[in-house]
Order: C-alpha cells, then structure tokens, then sequence
C-alpha cells in the first residue's frame, strides 16, 4: 500500500505543465496543493470522441465506369462494388454482387442501371435508385471480361473468355444476337455512338459531301470487339477488331475484321465525326480506320504499350487549349483534323494530332511510379476516359490511384495540370503524422515505396514523396525553426530520407543503418536533429546542419552518435519535449532512455513480458509510457525506473499509446482492432471504440487540436474529433426537452387528452406511464375511440416499442388485462399484412402467445369454477335456477361440468306457482327435515334480505 500510495502521489505532477519536464531533478515531482488544484480546475478531460470515417477503400483494380455527368465512380472493389463520389472519393453506397471478383461493369446512359458480372459468369442488372438488383442470368461458358451498353440504353453486348460475343436485351433479359469467330479472350468492346448526331441541317455528312454512306450507317448498329489470334497463317500472333451489325435489317454477320496489331487490343475509341476507328494495343501503336471501306488510314507508332486511346471532342478544352496552341487543326484536303490522347506503362500523358500523326505533347515527368509486373513488364497507366463535361481528362494507375488532368495553354505553352488525386487503395497503413501548425495534412507511410501527403478536409491525395527503393516503415513530421514544413522517413532500404513539403522533392539521404530503418523521430525544440533506430539494433542521431531554403539536390545527412542500443530489433523511438534524452523500445522486451547528444545510457524499463511497439514522453512530467505486445501498458518513471501504472484492457498486442490532454490521458490502439480511452490517474478505461477491421498499427495525434487518426491493415483511416462538450450540451438539451414534455404530458392527462398523451409517453419512452394511461382508459366507456385514435398515429419503429411494452405487461398477471386490451386494439386497427413487415415482429409475438395462452387457461378454470357456486347456492335455495331451453345438453354439461338428467333438457317453461308446489312435495319428508315450515320461513327472510341488500 506505500508504494501505491507513493506512486499516486508521483502522478499527480501529471495534472499540472512542468516548464522543465524531463530534466531528471528529483526535487521537481513535488508541487503543491495550489497548483495541482488551479491545473485540475483548468484541465477538461476527455470522455468520448466521434469518428469519421474519412478514407476507405474503394478500388482494388480492374473495371470502372464514369457517370455521364461525373458526379460520382462506380469500382470494382474486390467481390464488391463501390460507388464513389468523385469529388471527394466518399463512398456513397456498396454493392455485395458476388462472392467472386467484379470482372466488367457498365452503366446505362441515363445512369439508372448497373451492369455487372464476375467470375461466376452471372450478369446483374441493378437498379441504383434502390439500390436492388432488379434482374440476372447467365449466358456465357467463361467469365465476362467486357461489356458496354448501347447509347439507347436498350441492348448490352458482353464479350467472354469463351471467344463469344453476346448481346441482350436489357428489358427482356434474354439474348438478341450471338457472334463467334474471335479468336481469344474479347478483351474490349465498343458499340458505335449514335451517328443521327453528325448529320448537318442540309441533310449532308457535315463535310458537304453525299450523305449516302452516312444514311446506310444510321440503319446500321455497329458493334466492335477486339481479340487475339494466337495461330495465324504466318507463324504470327495477330490481334484483330471485328465489326459487327446487330440491327435487324441486316443479315447478323461480321462486316469486317480489322488486323493490323501483333499483340493484345486494349482500348477502342471513335473519333467525333463517326468516321475513324481508333485501335490501340500493347504492341506500341495506335491504328486509324476509315469506317466508309474499313480500310487502314494510318499507324501511329507510341514506342510504349498503349493501355487506352481518347479522343478529344472538337468544343472541348483540350481542343481549345490545341487548337490556340497549333494552327493546322482545320479542316484540310476533306477530312477533320481531331486530337487524340494515349497512355500506356510510361506513366506519362502524350496528345496526337490524327492529321500528321505526331505526337504535339508529351508529359516530362510522370506523377506515378510505374510498376514491375512479374513478367518484367512496366505498368504506369492502366487505363484513360474523357470525363463528361469538358472536366478534363480521368487516368487511373497501376497503383488504383485516379488522377484528375486538366489542359492550359499559357504564352504559347502547353501544361498538362493535375487537379485531383483520389487513392482507391492504400494497402496496410503502417505509420501517419499530422503535419504543419495547421494539421491541414495528413502524412501516411503504406506498403509502398512512397509517402502520400493527404488533404485532411478532402482526404484527396495533394502529392506523393517518392524515392525510397523499399516500403516505407516510419515517418515524422516537424516545421523547422525556418518555418519550413519537414518529412523524415525510415524504409526498409536501410535509409532514411529528409523532404521538404513545399517543394515535395527529398532534400537529404541518411545511409549508414545495416537494417530496416522502423522508427524515427524529430527533435522536439530545437528541431535540428533526429533519431532512427533500426532491425540492426543500433540507434543513430543524424545532424540536420546544411540545410538551406533553395536546395536543388539532396544532400548527405551525417550521424552525429550511434549506439548498440538493444539485442533485437527497435520499434519505436521518442525525443523527449526539451531534447535531452531519447527513450527507444525494442522487440528484447526492455525500453531504454539515453542521454543526448551522445547517447549515454540514463535507465532501462524492465517488466514487459512481450516486445515493446511503442514508447513516448510525458509532455508535463518526467515519465514514459509504453505499449507491449503483452496486451499493457505501463507508465514508468525516469529518475528509477520503477513501474507507476500499469493498463489492462487490450486483447491483443497495444500497438501505440499517446499521451493527451496535458498527459493526463492516454489514447491506445491495439492488434484487436480497438482504441480506447484511458484516464492516468484512475487507471480507468474512459471509452472504447471499434471501427476498424484489423490491426490498428498507426495513432497519430493533433498537436494543438488533438484530433485523432487511425489506421491499419483495413487500409482505412478514421479520423476522430474530441464531443467531449457537445455531448454534455446534447444531454442537457434532451434534458430539458424531457422535463418540457413531461410538463406537456401531465397537462395532458389534467385535461383527459389521452390521445395526446399517449403520443407523449411514447416520445419520451414512459412505458409506466403509458400503462397507467391505458389502465385508466380501459375503465372508461370511450377507451376505444381514444385508444384507436392514438395507435393510428403510430409508425413501424412505435409499433415495435408498443409490441415490446405489451410483452413485458403480458407476462405479469394483474397487468395482463391491459396488455390484451391494447393487443385487441391493435389487431383491430392495423391489417396483418402491416405488422408482419414491423421488423422483429416475430420474436416478439413468440414471447406474447405463451403467456396469452397462460392467461386464457387461467380464465377459463375461474369460469368453470363460478358455475359450481350457482349449483350450490341453487341447491341450498338461495337463487333459482337459470333455465335455458334452447341450450343443448352438451353445452349445459360443458358449463357447469355437474350430472344433470336427461328431462330436463326438454322442460318447459311453467307457472311459478306450481314450480313452488312442487317444491313443497319434495321437501315433505318430516324426517330429513324437523320443523319444515319454520326452516322455511327462515330461508325465505334471508333471501328478501339478501336481495335488499343487492
């Protein structure tokens, strides 16, 4: 008990802010009673933080398609379908489709249906207004690799990996047109786009020429798809586009078969006029069909794999931006000059001109990495569209990032502009840091060789720091005495990097460590230095001197001390608030705290019985908090090393733990998926909360607004705002709305508006009370037009509540008569076919029928019982008989369960008189009754007494 004792008198210095917290003076952990009081008075603690989920996942790659007026994306997201809104990448609503991978996805023109299909080979039609899928079916011997819907919205064509191309009709669901021939897998498909758009006022092409030719392919429906041939008369692989008519004037044949591509065809495009047929493939070239003969306009050779072709639309900014920029995009010698764009593994964005085939821009540099696939190809760009509109250009990478490019041409210069970057996956989150005064970014260190910088109010990706060879383990973030915005990352190349967010270029390379750099930090004060400790179990300082405002190149950073710190790996490292020690945890299961600059060993925290994640100072006293894989936490003191707190609570490894609130507070997160709340000198656990789906590896927390984020191997970030003070203002506003309506209520029942406060009571969830007004209703000889009156008004969710209150009065036996009461009322208002639609209907009534039943039993034994009394009181001559002549012999023996004889089931009505007489004659026999006349008489003044008294 004294060391406990001690060891609460130690924390109170928690309460208050130290000025020279760390700094090892015995003498400084006492304060007295003054200041921990006015600290206290001063100090709010937290007790609830709301979280908002601000990025999740919501593509994993592969199919994709835009909304006709951009409003929002719908991705494949493994066996799910995202709808994103593509301004802020908010997941609007999830599709479950399948228990396999999302293969094709397609909308219709209006953006009222879906159609999707995954490796099942089930195609789905969905309704996004309800969000249901309205119909499927299937018709493919392999799984749907692409589909597109007609501009009319009526017809769908899909193309297999069975070599089949098959269209149906959306309405009907059934197939309309079944063409085979391809050679491969169809890869991509296209129908043409409604040409009645290109004819001219004059009823001409639009170039002043005979509209013969444009007519016939009016009457036509045009559906290109594209395959492999692997095995060719030349020994070759061709790739060819076949062209189909699927109007039905025309025989259901292939017109022609386009072959000019030696390997995959992997996006199709129609120039404006609806006369050129754009071919791209992986074999770097683009090729322009003439539609009039289906001939060979021009090859364009990229000198990349072409993973999509766009055409510019002539009123579009592009062209605009073009056409200023270049003056030969006239109409020359008959034909339309148009623009077109391609991307491909380079990464970069390259626009063509169709009329001499050159390229008249070229990215400089690309704004993603391009990608090792494991046949050693280059992945940059896997796909391309026009956004509606005249929004620019949408590319998504290899990476499941979607970038937004917008064209200007300034002073006779083309610049390609990136606009937006949304990240559809972020893989495992391992690392984050606010960053700025501000905290208006997020830095976040995933399994990627990059750090991603993102926008806290749009969670829009703002850039990416790119150079590490490795994953990136560890990151920190600080703003320079210069008032420069710093980024210090460790990666598992043995490095560590110093960015500078201005110019988002690296300004510095550590190279020394013998292993993955896991953690790093900042100095806290000065900000001139930082520490790294390593998977070689040593612990590095690095001097940040040389740095300037206008570097060009990154220089080599140099260590100032290393030390042999652990005899495993290190974890985490922390600098304490005035720069004079650092504190590391490592997987030995010990933490240990140095002297700087030279890293002299002050004290070792032993007693964790797993490996150490995470370590970090007090901000206010001289202690460190630790995060275990023994599923604690421990708070330890650096003048002894002694153990002060100790947190159990965690189910799993605590992966990081923080200080907040002035360090009388910490806020942990766990390999359980868990965050929770703690309160330093109760030991108590404040809050915990569960929205993340796996292990929570990163906590990072606002310096000055003490804004929470998390994230972890759900690649999900949650960001998390203290409502500390807006929950105590919504309870008291609730508060005093119930004591209004409690007012309202009994004014209510003053005035015998029972309809009004039977509403009341259900309001403010008064099942007593809404008892005693039904008791007293049911007393009354209106009670059902007030009762009908106050149960019509009631929703699904108050039936539900009623049902629920009914349920628990019907299993007690003197409030059972209310229960049934309402329960007839109910039956009677409502049709069956509403209540069964209540949700958890059934299982409420399960609990309501085996205590009816209790009830009616009860009542009917209480029944059979009053008849044996009449039978009595009969016989004794104290009430006549109830003779009923039509009641049949049956239902006479089944009320008053006695013997009764045969004749009397057909006795008449008679005169009482002689009823009396007979009465006489059977009563005569002077042995079974003495003096009869005077026992007689007697019966007779009890009964006159009997009945004056009722």
């Amino acid at each position: 008990m004294g060391l406990i004792d001690n060891l609460n008198g130690q924390l109170e210095v928690i309460k208050t802010q130290n000025p020279r917290a760390c700094s090892l003076n015995p003498n400084e952990l006492s304060l007295n009673q003054s200041r921990v009081s006015f600290s206290m008075e001063s100090l709010r603690l937290k007790t609830n933080y709301r979280c908002f989920p601000a990025m999740q996942q919501f593509y994993t790659g592969g199919p994709f398609v835009v909304s006709s007026d951009n409003s929002f994306i719908v991705c494949a997201c493994g066996e799910s379908i995202k709808i994103v809104d593509s301004a802020t990448a908010a997941i609007r609503s999830s599709l479950d489709a399948d228990s396999e991978s999302i293969t094709a996805l397609a909308l219709s023109p209006d953006d009222r249906l879906l159609f999707s299909s995954s490796h099942s080979r089930q195609i789905r039609v969905w309704d996004l207004s309800t969000l249901k899928c309205v119909r499927s079916w299937k018709g493919h011997d392999g799984p749907v690799m692409c589909m597109t819907c007609h501009p009319s919205g009526g017809l769908l064509a899909t193309g297999g990996a069975d070599r089949k191309v098959l269209v149906w009709d959306v309405d009907g669901g059934y197939c309309t047109h079944y063409f085979k021939g391809h050679g491969g897998v169809v890869s991509c498909i296209m129908f043409h786009p409604d040409p009645e758009k290109q004819l001219s006022d004059d009823g001409t092409d639009g170039r002043g020429g005979d509209n013969s030719l444009l007519m016939e392919l009016i009457q036509m429906k045009l559906l290109f798809a594209s395959s492999p041939l692997m095995q060719t008369d030349d020994g070759g692989d061709h790739a060819t586009v076949r062209v189909w008519d699927v109007s039905k004037t025309k025989k259901k044949n292939c017109i022609a078969t386009l072959d000019n591509h030696r390997s995959a065809v992997t996006s199709l495009a129609i120039s404006e006029d609806g006369w050129t047929l754009l071919s791209g493939g992986r074999d770097k070239v683009v090729t322009l069909w003439d539609l009039h003969d289906y001939s060979n306009k021009k090859t364009v050779i990229t000198n990349e794999a072409v993973e999509a072709v766009c055409v510019l639309g002539a009123d579009s900014p592009f062209a605009s931006s073009l056409n200023s920029y270049q003056q030969d995009g006239k109409k020359r010698g008959g034909s339309q000059t148009f623009y077109f764009v391609t991307v491909g593994e380079r990464g970069i964005v390259r626009i063509w001109n169709s009329k001499g085939a050159g390229c008249i821009y070229e990215q400089k540099a690309s704004d993603v990495t391009a990608s090792i696939d494991e046949d050693s190809s280059r992945r940059g760009f896997t796909s391309a569209v026009m956004l509606p509109s005249d929004q620019g250009l949408l590319c998504v990478t290899a990476d499941q990032q979607f970038l937004f490019y917008s064209l200007e041409c300034t002073e006779q210069l083309l610049q390609l502009n990136l606009t937006k970057r949304l990240v559809g996956y972020n893989e495992e989150i391992v690392d984050m840091k606010f960053m700025g005064d501000d905290e208006k970014f997020l830095a976040l260190a995933t399994n990627l060789e990059q750090v991603r910088v993102y926008d806290v109010a749009s969670m829009s990706c703002s850039y990416v720091l790119s150079g590490h060879t490795e994953i990136v383990l560890c990151l920190d973030t600080c703003v320079s005495t210069s008032g420069r915005t710093l980024i210090v990352s460790g990666s598992k190349d043995n490095s560590v990097r110093l960015w500078g967010s201005e110019s988002a270029n690296c300004i510095g390379v550590g190279i020394g460590h013998m292993g993955a750099v896991g953690a790093i930090a900042f100095s806290k004060r000065k900000r001139d230095f930082f520490v790294s400790g390593s998977s070689d179990h040593t612990l590095k300082v690095w001097s940040m001197d040389g740095l300037s405002d206008n570097m060009t190149a990154p220089i080599n950073l140099k260590a100032k001390a290393v030390v042999a710190a652990h005899d495993k790996d290190i974890n985490s490292v922390a600098v304490a608030p005035n720069d004079s020690l650092v504190c590391s945890g490592s997987q030995d299961r010990t933490a240990c705290v140095w002297r700087l600059p030279d890293l002299v060993s002050v004290v070792v925290f032993k007693g964790h019985k797993r490996g150490i994640w995470s370590v970090e100072f007090s901000p206010v006293d001289q202690c460190v908090v630790t995060a275990s894989g023994d599923k604690t936490i421990r708070i330890w003191a650096i003048s002894d090393g002694s153990c002060l707190k100790t947190f159990e609570g965690h189910t799993s490894s605590v992966l990081r733990a923080l200080f907040i609130t002035r360090g009388t507070q910490i806020v942990s997160c766990g390999a359980d998926g868990l965050v929770k709340l703690w309160t330093v000198k109760t030991n108590e656990c404040v809050a915990t909360y569960d929205h993340h789906e796996d292990k929570v590896w990163a906590l990072a927390v606002g310096k000055k607004t003490e804004i929470l984020a998390t994230g972890g191997g759900d690649a999900v970030v949650n960001l998390w705002f203290d409502s500390t003070a807006a929950d105590k203002e919504e309870a008291f506003r609730k508060e005093e709305e119930g004591v209004l309506k409690g007012q309202e209520l009994e004014n209510a029942v003053s005035d015998a508006d029972y309809t009004k406060a039977i509403q009341i009571a259900f309001e403010l969830r008064r099942p007593h009370k809404l008892f005693e007004l039904f008791a007293e209703l049911c007393r009354k000889r209106e009670a059902e037009d007030h009762i009908d009156r106050a149960l019509k008004g009631l929703g699904d969710e108050e039936l539900r509540i009623l049902f629920n209150y009914a349920r628990e009065w019907n299993t007690k036996p003197r409030l059972c008569y209310v229960s049934q009461f309402v329960l007839f009322r109910v039956f009677s208002i409502f049709p069956p076919t509403d209540i069964v639609q209540i949700k958890g209907i059934g299982e409420l009534l399960e609990g309501i029928i085996p205590y009816s039943q209790r009830h009616f039993g009860r009542i009917d034994r209480l029944v059979r019982s009053t008849f044996l009394l009449d039978y009595i009181l009969s016989g004794m001559s104290v009430i006549e008989p109830e003779v009923q002549p039509t009641e049949s012999r049956t239902e006479l023996l089944l009320q008053s369960n006695i013997d009764v004889p045969d004749t009397e089931n057909v006795i008449e009505e008679k005169d009482h008189t002689f009823e009396i007489t007979a009465s006489k004659k059977r009563k005569s026999n002077k042995s079974r009754h003495g003096s009869h006349k005077k026992v007689k008489n007697v019966a007779f003044n009890k009964v006159e007494s009997i009945q004056l008294q009722a």
